[in-house]
């Protein structure tokens, strides 16, 4: 099913993300994680997928090859575009689609200083504008409540965002968050700049101090003060910050689903007990 016939419906969308586990030998053993995804009802999952080389790639096909066919869940692969060409966006594009593949999330990818990157296609919105006259994938953007580390500005931010939009990209998925009231004026100035697509709130809940730190590094997300004082008072016991953090997130989820939004999109990090504590807080009311 397209994610724009799944966006259509009257329903809330719950959407997941998982990655490819990095050796082959965990990626036989990921069946235990997609039985508690899937078995929550998700109406898709994204796969994520690598920067330069095919293995971790051709991982990210196997994944969603699997979440469609054994466990009858649409797959949404990511496909990023800076490391590649044309020609190898081509080939990813013709294997996805002789996989089944209907949905892909079309982005950028992040810069590494390992992978050098080429020219073709220095933004999503080029990636979308060239395969969307030549596939027949439904595609979804990623976007920024705070604004994309590089931006300039919001003004500059929303003109970047329009044209994934106009380009062809269907839905938008957040960038993750901790502060809603970013998502909510992110969603009223996106109307106002005449994007009208889904925008799904994007939600990781932080379990540790040292993915905080990252997260805070590599995405520009800000820290409120009521998450700053959760980490200062549990943040050297181990347990008891997976605690705060996992109602931190359930708190943020309720308040977005409260405030209309039309879905929820969890960054599982391949971790199905948090799935499935929040699908269990939420399940009346999504």
């Amino acid at each position: 099913m397209r994610l724009s016939e799944i966006y259509s419906k009257p329903e809330r969308v719950l959407s997941f993300e998982i990655f490819p586990p990095k050796h082959d030998e965990e990626l036989k053993n990921i069946d235990a994680t997609l039985e508690v995804l899937c078995d929550l009802k998700p109406d898709y999952i994204s796969v994520t997928f690598g920067a330069g080389g095919s293995s971790n790639n051709n991982k990210t096909i196997a994944l969603a090859r699997k979440i469609k066919d054994e466990y009858k869940v649409e797959p949404v692969v990511h496909l990023t575009c800076m490391t590649y060409s044309k020609a190898e966006i081509d080939e990813f594009c013709k294997e996805l689609a002789d996989n089944g593949i209907e949905n892909i999330l079309a982005l950028r990818g992040d810069y590494n200083p390992n992978v050098p990157p080429k020219d073709d296609f220095k933004h999503a919105s080029e990636l979308i504008e060239y395969i969307k006259p030549k596939t027949s994938f439904c595609i979804a953007g990623a976007c920024y409540p705070e604004c994309h580390p590089e931006s300039s500005d919001k003004i500059s931010e929303f003109i970047n965002l329009r044209k994934k939009v106009d380009a062809g990209a269907e839905v938008l998925l957040s960038q993750l968050f901790f502060d809603n009231k970013f998502f909510y004026d992110f969603v009223e100035n996106a109307r106002i700049a005449g994007i009208n697509v889904p925008i799904t709130p994007g939600i990781m809940p932080v379990l540790n101090a040292g993915q905080i730190k990252r997260m805070v590094t590599t995405c520009g997300a800000s820290l409120p003060t009521r998450f700053e004082r959760i980490i200062e008072r549990y943040g050297d016991n181990k347990e008891a910050l997976f605690d705060a953090g996992m109602y931190y997130a359930i708190s943020q989820i309720i308040d977005l689903l409260a405030n209309g939004s039309d879905g929820i999109h969890l960054y599982t990090m391949n971790n199905p007990v948090v799935a499935r504590r929040i699908c269990d807080a939420i399940k009346n009311i999504i």
